[in-house]
């Protein structure tokens, strides 16, 4: 009979040791899953500020496509180019190095980022050439390639 108590409590005691563990194991992703959710909607609050949405006015407003030198512009309109490509930057190296998911970048500025890539582009590749440095906004154009991604994937799916 002890070595049935004995037995017993070992297999208890093992039990709840794996119970404790993927216990916390599911905790800790949950609460990896709730900070980057807590980090892409931070984000969403700066991209609806009035300054991030005065800075996407001027560009969109802008004849950028036709830019030529991009570091002789005028002050706020390099300011608010520059603006625009830091945040979308910030947002593809989140993404690229998998800190925050596709599809709620995709639902959030999806639409948004190809539209400012599209329109930035010209001027990107102008910086570029210009700082002979092909990395400028890389992540912006990859987050580019990824929001175009998804958007053929929806269009082939319907």
């Amino acid at each position: 009979m002890l070595v049935d108590i004995e037995t017993l409590s070992i297999v208890i005691a093992a039990v709840t040791v794996v119970v404790g563990v993927i216990y916390s194991s599911l905790q800790l992703r949950e609460q990896t899953r709730s900070r980057h959710t807590d980090l892409v909607m931070r984000l969403y609050d700066k991209f609806s500020s009035d300054e991030f949405q005065d800075a996407w006015y001027r560009v969109r407003t802008s004849d950028i496509k036709k830019l030529t030198n991009v570091l002789d512009q005028p002050k706020e309109l390099f300011q608010s180019m520059n603006q625009v490509c830091l945040f979308f930057e910030g947002v593809g190296i989140l993404l690229r190095r998998g800190i925050t998911d596709v599809r709620m970048i995709d639902d959030l500025f999806g639409e948004t980022v190809i539209r400012a890539w599209e329109l930035m582009k010209t001027t990107v590749d102008g910086a570029r050439q210009q700082l002979n440095d092909p990395e400028v906004y890389y992540c912006f154009e990859f987050l580019y390639d990824e929001m175009k991604k998804r958007e053929q994937l929806a269009h082939s799916a319907s």
